[in-house]
């Protein structure tokens, strides 16, 4: 199935468009403040998902510039158990990913089996040829995530960023697609 078709599934998981039926889910995660520490939206109300859900609603991963922002539903209970955020540069075959999984629902390896799935595709099928992610160093199940997949540590820029009124780290970890490509 192709994500054109604005589903993409794996064994366990569904990437699809926000749906105004994740807004009590996505509310309940995005606001919890051990997730949102790390995460640039951090809505205070039901209001602003909302907002933000139909903001996304058509959001389809089909390699036109700029960020979509997908739901990860469990096939099997059809529940919301985190989005991810992709970013694409057509004119630099490039693309930037984030993910949040619900707090109930991390370690059980969803993160790893859609970005898996979502690597997958980017590199054979929109032909990208280098995917990254930035990462918050404190965030230390974020950056074993990114050494899961097989991602290389690029650069760590100390203080580089004024996030939530303080100087942050930020650690770039990439992919490049013959790596991709080795690693399967």
């Amino acid at each position: 199935m192709s994500l054109n078709d604005s589903i993409f599934e794996t064994n366990r998981l569904r990437l699809r468009p926000l749906l105004p039926k994740d807004l009590n889910a996505m509310y309940a995660y995005r606001s919890d403040p051990d997730v949102c520490r790390f995460q640039g939206f951090d809505p205070q109300t039901c209001e602003e998902v909302d907002t933000f859900i139909l903001s996304q609603a058509a959001a389809r991963l089909d390699g036109i510039e700029g960020w979509r922002q997908l739901g990860i539903e469990e096939r099997k209970s059809g529940l919301l158990v985190g989005d991810c955020g992709i970013w694409f540069d057509a004119a630099c075959k490039q693309a930037e990913f984030g993910i949040t999984i619900a707090p109930t629902f991390q370690g059980n390896g969803f993160a790893v089996e859609i970005l898996n799935a979502l690597f997958n595709f980017v590199f054979t099928e929109l032909k990208v040829h280098r995917i990254k992610a930035s990462v918050d160093p404190r965030n230390r199940p974020s950056m074993h995530l990114m050494n899961r997949l097989g991602m290389r540590q690029e650069a760590h820029h100390r203080e580089s960023l004024w996030f939530k009124n303080e100087w942050v780290d930020d650690v770039i970890f990439a992919m490049l697609a013959h790596e991709w490509s080795g690693k399967k």
